[in-house]
């Protein structure tokens, strides 16, 4: 690739010439990786040796420290070897969407809008609301947040699907349980040097003032932007800044994005599984439950995985189940 990368003419076809040096970052990740596992592998071979051929048993801890930490890099690069979709290192672009049941649901989904971000946050991801429709009462009706990062759209993929709660209203003054629904989505954010062709004339694009809280003077001008792509329905929009035209080019990341999908699913059957399971969401047909009464319990019905520890969940503690259900998709794949 390195020569290829190199030869004359390489830039005459830019889109091959694009689509080649991200293929080489992509393996020069990976080789970087197994180099710096491999010679780890080697320390630890050489301190066993060493301490072998002079009967040293005081370096046991130092050892076994350097064995656990090498252990933990190694599951870490297990399930990022699972990760080699095409569009698995993009960013993502993550949509919540609260179910019925009005406020309940809307808490709920500002809650999970909580948790991802929080999520993106440990993991080192930027993360950006670009736009937020607020409940009457509490809580959201939707969200689309982008998060930015190695591998974003790779992990987040898991989380694709219903998300139920379960727990003791605070909304209700007899303090009965409560059941809510809110469904997950996530795209691939496409790169900029793909092109997705879009007809200005497909396009009905209104400007509308931002709702919902906010600082001072973003309720004061029409800066939000709602963009209908007529021939295929899909609605995106977006109020998070105060300039129309910033929101308008969110919005546009946002729909080329949905777009790009509808093109792949004609072309793979990865993406047309993908589309079919996003059509499949239904109030009921729930990936995974957060019981908060009358016992505490996390559990992804996919895998079986589950917590006691809904709380440091509902904090953005999601490996277990992002981890389990990639190894339960590479398992199958493999079969």
């Amino acid at each position: 690739m390195d020569r290829e990368a190199t030869a004359p003419g390489f830039w005459a076809d830019n889109e091959s010439a694009q689509k080649l040096l991200r293929k080489r970052a992509g393996t020069q990740r990976v080789a970087s990786l197994w180099k710096d596992l491999h010679k780890a592998g080697e320390d630890i071979e050489a301190m066993i040796a060493l301490s072998e051929e002079e009967e040293d048993d005081s370096m046991a801890a130092e050892i076994q420290s350097a064995v656990s930490k090498l252990e933990e890099k190694v599951s870490q690069a297990e399930v990022k070897a699972m990760l080699s979709g095409e569009n698995d290192f993009n960013n993502a672009i993550l949509s919540i969407n609260s179910g019925a049941g009005g406020t309940e649901s809307q808490d709920w989904a500002m809650m999970l809008l909580r948790m991802y971000t929080r999520w993106g946050d440990r993991n080192g991801y930027k993360t950006e609301v670009l736009d937020m429709q607020y409940g009457e009462e509490a809580g959201i009706k939707s969200a689309t947040v982008t998060f930015a990062g190695d591998y974003a759209y790779g992990y987040l993929r898991a989380e694709i699907g219903v998300h139920r709660l379960v727990r003791i209203s605070p909304f209700d003054a007899n303090k009965r349980r409560h059941t809510s629904f809110a469904s997950v989505f996530v795209y691939p954010e496409i790169q900029d040097d793909i092109e997705v062709a879009i007809n200005e004339s497909d396009l009905k694009i209104d400007v509308y003032r931002s709702s919902g809280p906010g600082g001072q003077g973003v309720n004061t001008t029409d800066s939000a932007v709602r963009i209908t792509h007529v021939p295929t329905g899909i609605v995106v929009q977006c109020q998070n800044e105060r300039s129309q035209h910033k929101n308008k080019a969110s919005a546009m990341k946002v729909l080329r994005a949905r777009l790009y999908e509808i093109e792949q699913e004609k072309k793979d059957e990865e993406l047309r599984a993908l589309e079919k399971s996003k059509k499949k969401i239904e109030w009921g047909s729930q990936i995974r439950s957060y019981v908060l009464h009358p016992y505490r319990l996390a559990k992804d019905l996919r895998t079986q995985v589950e917590t006691g520890n809904v709380d440091a969940v509902l904090d953005g503690d999601l490996e277990m189940f992002i981890e389990a259900y990639l190894l339960k998709n590479a398992s199958k794949a493999s079969e």
